[in-house]
């Protein structure tokens, strides 16, 4: 089983943008010291109550300059925000730089307010991403390569340089709404899941579709599976329930008031259930949130956790948030992180 840390270089209260950088950047040297498999890097844009992690390829060559064994993830690029040969040449030149290290993870956000700082119709994601994913594949392995698309046309272009790994990447992509499980079973892609929308128990009967449709499409094994999911481990029981509540309970509700924001903005689908999901995230109490939507105990209680929801949900791996809603003090973090390394995963090898 992979484990995995999903970092989001978060900015707390009152802390300047080079703090940020900084104390995150600590954070994956101790990840890289106490073993973890992946570094996954979100991509956010235009919050800076949040976040300075705006350019995750760029972020993710500095830390295969100072790794040399943990893989680093993107989770995810959003591909309609991108131009295409752009983007296709920074991943291939981050993977070089990694020797290989690259896992390439795509969508399209959740979030229109970014499309609309971007002066892009979140309307025109799906099709844009669509494209986008074509020209990329295409422009990694093909020696010279042409595409005529709605938004993009491109004629006899020799992309420099391909990817390390061959063909390329290890590409993986984030689903939320029922369709979009079908959809990326049916391509045969490796898929991101989350719990900051619905619950574990809601992934169960999304996670048949997207089965049924990968071995329907004729798709070898029955398709990866990566859960996204705030995670804490402390020395005791009552530590690993008080020490995040605070900060668990600022993120949902900051994110479900934006969640229920976008509701009426233009793209939004009636399949997604925006303002209901929003709402219900902005009403939630702390002990729903423990039992549904995150995994906090002492190592082996996170341990007899991840083992059922394995069994359950046939993981392949976890993506950690290890400081959801930002203010879990960076010490406290730390100590979690060492904890899931030395005394949670060794149970999973």
């Amino acid at each position: 089983m992979e484990f995995g840390m999903f970092h989001e270089f978060q900015r707390r209260p009152g802390q300047s943008e080079a703090d940020a950088f900084t104390v995150s950047f600590e954070l994956v040297d101790a990840a890289e010291t106490t073993g973890l498999d992946v570094m996954w890097l979100a991509e956010l844009h235009t919050a800076p109550e949040r976040s300075v992690l705006a350019a995750p390829l760029t972020i993710a060559s500095a830390i295969a300059t100072r790794t040399k064994r943990m893989k680093v993830g993107i989770a995810v690029q959003v591909l309609p925000l991108c131009h295409p040969l752009r983007i296709a040449e920074e991943a291939a030149t981050v993977d070089h730089i990694s020797h290989g290290r690259l896992i390439f993870g795509i969508g399209r956000s959740g979030f229109p307010r970014t499309y609309e700082a971007y002066g892009i119709s979140y309307a025109e994601s799906r099709e844009r991403f669509a494209e986008v994913t074509e020209i990329i594949k295409r422009a990694w392995t093909q020696e010279a390569f042409s595409f005529h698309g709605k938004f993009y046309d491109f004629e006899n272009i020799h992309l420099v340089p391909k990817p390390y790994q061959a063909p390329y990447p290890e590409l993986r992509i984030a689903v939320n709404s029922p369709d979009t499980f079908v959809e990326a079973g049916a391509a045969g892609m490796p898929i991101f899941v989350a719990t900051r929308l619905g619950d574990l128990t809601e992934l169960v009967p999304n996670l048949r579709a997207y089965r049924a449709a990968w071995e329907g499409a004729g798709h070898p094994g029955h398709g990866k599976v990566y859960l996204r999911v705030p995670v804490y481990v402390a020395a005791t029981e009552k530590q690993a329930r008080e020490e995040p509540e605070e900060s668990v309970m600022h993120f949902y509700r900051y994110l479900g008031a934006r969640i229920e924001a976008s509701a009426g903005m233009v793209g939004a689908r009636a399949i997604e259930n925006r303002s209901e999901r929003g709402q219900r995230l902005q009403s939630i109490d702390y002990e729903e949130v423990l039992r549904s939507k995150i995994i906090v105990g002492t190592p082996a209680m996170v341990s007899d956790r991840l083992h059922q929801l394995r069994e359950e949900l046939g993981l392949s791996g976890i993506l950690a948030e290890l400081n959801c809603g930002m203010r879990i003090p960076a010490p406290q973090v730390l100590n979690s992180l060492q904890m899931l390394c030395g005394d949670v995963t060794p149970g999973f090898r």
